[in-house]
């Protein structure tokens, strides 16, 4: 795929630029979170998923989910699962990929840091990395300004936080950008090795298969236009399958480590168990489960409703404009969330991957809007913090 018209190389410096891009946001990050942190020790707030009293700052930055690694770069994983009377599977580590708790444990062994200065550290690292590949990624496929303010906002997004945290998204975010500008150089083999390790980073490889085979299908299609010779089909085949097996073999894994059948799927339900009871899992149901439950025929409609917002994005001019691959994944990545996720307050970090969704250029058209935009991340920011972190489940 050849960048659109208008589109330049990428210009001497710009790393620099986005490095220090990349330093500001973290730290305002750093800032936001070590405000709320004072405050919440202050004031003795309640934190983590015990409502435990906060401890040093690192305490905070490694909570909730990054302590469920912290647990597995320690210990690995449980060899039976918790039940409760009703015989559903409560949550467990096993809802949690190895690749970021097994790199924490290589990295504290090797330095004799503990594993929580390492999670930040590594967070950090992988933050990096996602921004520009990021970058490289949209100066691919658009002009100058859409790409730079698309990285903008994805510096200082509302739950940009998750980057100075012990998280995972960074690290997935780096490995997934980095196979979509492999993709879109049409160097398909060597996103092979790159969508096995994401497969066992985070959830969510199988929307990198789905957008592969989408792009396989339409240069196909369009093979007499635009030459498909057998080395790039073939490697294209191969790799796209391959990450799709992977993206489904953790299910297995976990079955047959602890004995119990569908053990992973069943783990991810028991986070539901207190928004939509204990039906069995179905594909494409859960945001109509969520609906309904709380919001009856209403909710329903706002599903279809938004379903239908999101296929209109995907078919806008200046959507498709950011070419196959871009557009492929991004409406790979919103059916995979709608066929497997349960909406809830994750969500919104949840659809962090679809960042290159922000190089449209409407999003940064003109000054007004931007700095719109930018105010709009920091306070949201600032919010998020707060109710999805400090106060609340992320």
């Amino acid at each position: 795929m050849r960048p659109p018209q208008g589109a330049v190389p990428v210009e001497r410096g710009s790393f620099t630029r986005v490095l220090l891009l990349w330093a500001v946001a973290r730290a305002v990050n750093f800032g936001f979170l070590w405000g709320f942190y004072s405050i919440a020790k202050a004031a003795r707030w309640g934190f983590g998923p015990d409502s435990e009293r906060l401890g040093t700052f690192f305490d905070y930055l490694t909570g909730w989910d990054a302590d469920r690694y912290g647990q597995i770069a320690a210990q690995g994983y449980p060899m039976s699962l918790p039940m409760n009377v009703s015989g559903d599977i409560l949550p467990n580590n096993w809802a949690f990929l190895p690749v970021f708790p097994g790199l924490v444990r290589v990295l504290s062994d090797a330095t004799g840091l503990g594993w929580q200065p390492i999670a930040v550290l590594l967070s950090l690292g992988a933050s990096l990395g996602a921004t520009w590949l990021l970058f490289l990624l949209l100066r691919t496929v658009t002009k100058p300004q859409p790409a730079w303010w698309a990285v903008v906002f994805f510096s200082f997004a509302p739950m940009s936080f998750l980057f100075v945290i012990g998280y995972s998204e960074g690290l997935f975010m780096a490995l997934m950008f980095g196979a979509m500008l492999l993709a879109i150089k049409r160097m398909y083999l060597w996103i092979l090795p790159i969508g096995l390790v994401t497969a066992y980073t985070r959830p969510g490889v199988l929307a990198l298969g789905l957008a592969l085979g989408i792009v396989f299908l339409v240069r196909f299609l369009r093979r007499r236009v635009d030459p498909f010779p057998v080395r790039e089909w073939a490697s294209l085949m191969v790799t796209g399958g391959t990450i799709a097996i992977a993206g489904l073999s953790w299910n297995h894994i976990a079955q047959y480590v602890t004995g119990t059948h569908n053990a992973y799927i069943r783990t991810e339900l028991g986070w539901w168990l207190d928004y939509v009871g204990n039906d069995a899992f179905t594909p494409f149901t859960p945001w109509f489960r969520q609906a309904g439950t709380h919001l009856g025929v209403v909710g329903i409609v706002l599903v279809i409703a938004l379903i239908v917002a999101f296929l209109a994005l995907m078919w806008s001019r200046p959507v498709r404009r950011l070419g196959l691959m871009v557009v492929s994944y991004a409406f790979s990545y919103g059916v995979y969330i709608l066929a497997v996720f349960l909406p809830q307050q994750s969500t919104f970090r949840l659809l962090m991957p679809m960042a290159p969704m922000m190089a449209d250029e409407r999003w940064s058209s003109t000054p007004r809007r931007r700095a719109a935009i930018l105010v709009g991340c920091l306070v949201l920011q600032v919010v998020a913090i707060l109710l999805l972190w400090t106060r609340g489940n992320p």
